[in-house]
Order: structure tokens, then C-alpha cells, then sequence
């Protein structure tokens, strides 16, 4: 709950997919939140997003009816960016991946936040500082990088410029743990930071394997939920190859490594489908035939696995 840091109001701009989640994420830890958007349609989608969002967490037994509608007032709809942003400590930005989008929203931040207020983005892969200079404050510019969906997942992953201060670090690392929740930090800046190099390079070597008719996309998936994924979850890749022995890993992937796929373009079978408009759940079709009843069970199904594998009180005792 609130208290005992120096970030107490903050704000996330943009109500997309990943913007009302991470919103929902502070409502859900007592904080007061202001969620902007630039349009009262791109607002009323996000809403509508938000209320979904607590209808499912009340299904998996995360949240009681009685407390939905106390949670829901604590996000504050705004399409006025002054409004937004007025006393604001941390803003949180969630807006489409696009290099000039992000450049103008941080002038528009570094012009109108608080001098202090530390100026975050939930980019996926581009880098920070490609923005932090047109905030005019880049000292207090980072990445706070949040894994879908925000309020489930217990770790956000803090990506740090050459210009970001250890002080920022120190004051975002204290909020998110206040929060609950575990913050990993990449020191310095990679294409993909460290949780998208190592998701892309699983989902390259799985698209590898279904182009050149080794398994069907159906069966990656099994072995991988069924198999290591399960071991992933409560254990990360080197604690299990040291439990197995770095010397029998090292032998292992002496056979393996040079194997691998190497491709540095997109992979054909992914731009086939892109292509043809099969995209995946939001068109219907993807390498899976999705109805939206089947996105729901499926939503559902991994927000139950989420609160299941481990408590909050377990992540944030790590």
C-alpha cells in the first residue's frame, strides 16, 4: 500500500493494452493514478479495458465484488495532459512503438511534469536514449518495462541510460518493491533489454523448428508448457543448468550451439502470416483458430496460473 516513498502520485499516459494494466497495477496497490489518453474514445476503450481486467481478477479470486468498484475510483481519466501530470512524482509512458512518438511525448513531459517527477517508458526494445535528451532532464529518464498483464506479473524490468542517475534507479527500485513487486535492472542499454532478447530468441528457434517441419507450433507449445516452462517458473536458466552442471552444460550445448538458428531477418513462416492478416488472437487466426470465447478461457487460464505459481508475499520476500 502507499507509503514511505517519495513517489506517491503518478501517472501513466497512454490507455492502450499495456497503459490501463499498468494503471490497474497502482490502483491495486492503494496508489491514486491518473490514466491519459489524447482522445475521450481512446479513454472509454481503456476504461472498458479496466473494468474487464477487475471482472477477471475477481473470477480468479484475486479481488471481492465489494472491492472492484473502490479500485476503479482510484484511476482518474484524463485527456488533458496538464491535468495528468499536475503534482505527478512518476510518469509512466505507454504509448505505440514509434521513435518520433516517443521523442514528442517526452518534450511534452519534460515541458509540463514537475521538475522532480522522474519520466518513465514501458518501450519493449527501443532504446532510452533515443528520448531521454528531449526530456531535458535525462538524469531522470528510464525504462520501467512491464510483461503482460501488468497487475499479474511480478517483475518490471528497469533499463538504465548513460545519463540515468543512480538516485532515479534507487527511488524507482524502492516504489516497485513498495509495490510488491521485484524489479530487475539492465545496467545498460541492449536492443530488447534482457526479457525480449531472451523471449525473441526462444520464439526465433521455435519458428525455425515449425518452417523446417520439424513440430507443429502446437507441439512447441506443449513441450515448452508442459516441460521447461514448468521449471522456468519457479526456477530461472542458471539455476537449473548449474543444478545440472555447468560442465554437462557445456558439453551439451558444444553439440547444439552451432545448430541454432542464426537468422537475422524475420522469419518467412512469421511474415507469411502477417501477410495473409492471420496475426493471431486479435484477427481470429494465427498458427491457432481463436474464437473470443477461447481468448477469454485463455486470459482466464493464465491469470489463475499466475496467482497460483507463486503468492505476492513470496515474490517479494526474493
Amino acid at each position: 500500500m502507499v507509503g514511505g516513498s517519495d513517489i506517491r502520485n503518478v501517472a501513466v499516459i497512454g490507455a492502450g493494452l499495456m497503459g490501463h494494466g499498468i494503471a490497474l497495477d497502482f490502483a491495486l496497490s492503494g496508489y491514486n493514478v491518473r490514466l491519459h489518453s489524447r482522445t475521450e474514445n481512446s479513454l472509454k476503450r481503456g476504461f472498458a479495458m479496466l473494468q474487464s481486467s477487475v471482472q477477471r481478477l475477481i473470477k480468479i479470486g484475486v479481488l471481492k465484488q465489494d472491492e472492484s468498484k473502490e479500485v476503479l475510483e482510484k484511476v482518474t481519466l484524463s485527456s488533458v495532459l496538464s491535468d495528468s501530470l499536475a503534482d505527478v512524482d512518476l510518469v509512466v509512458e505507454s504509448v505505440y512503438e514509434n521513435v518520433e512518438l516517443k521523442r514528442r511525448v517526452f518534450q511534452e513531459l519534460g515541458r509540463i511534469a514537475p521538475r522532480a517527477a522522474i519520466l518513465a517508458s514501458n518501450t519493449s526494445g527501443i532504446m532510452p536514449s533515443k528520448f531521454a535528451l528531449d526530456s531535458e532532464r535525462p538524469d531522470k529518464v528510464l525504462v520501467t518495462h512491464y510483461a503482460n498483464p501488468p497487475f499479474l506479473i511480478p517483475t518490471v524490468e528497469l533499463v538504465r541510460t548513460q545519463y540515468t542517475s543512480d538516485e532515479t534507479i534507487s527511488k524507482v527500485c524502492d516504489f516497485y518493491a513498495k509495490l510488491g513487486k521485484r524489479p530487475i535492472v539492465a545496467q545498460k542499454e541492449v536492443p530488447g533489454f534482457i526479457l525480449n532478447r531472451l523471449q525473441l530468441a526462444l520464439f526465433r528457434e521455435a519458428l525455425w523448428l515449425v518452417e523446417n517441419g520439424v513440430a507443429t507450433p502446437q507441439d512447441v507449445d506443449f513441450g515448452i508448457k508442459s516441460s521447461i516452462g514448468r521449471r522456468w517458473s519457479v526456477a530461472g536458466v542458471f539455476e537449473v543448468f548449474e543444478l545440472a552442471g555447468l560442465d554437462l552444460a557445456s558439453e551439451i550445448g558444444r553439440h547444439i550451439f552451432p545448430h541454432l538458428s542464426t537468422e537475422k531477418e524475420v522469419p518467412r513462416v512469421l511474415l507469411e502470416k502477417v501477410a495473409s492478416g492471420d496475426v493471431g488472437a486479435k484477427s481470429g487466426k494465427g498458427f491457432y483458430e481463436w474464437a473470443p470465447e477461447s481468448v477469454e478461457e485463455l486470459q482466464q487460464r493464465v491469470a489463475r496460473a499466475l496467482v497460483t505459481i507463486e503468492s505476492w508475499q513470496d515474490f517479494h520476500s526474493l
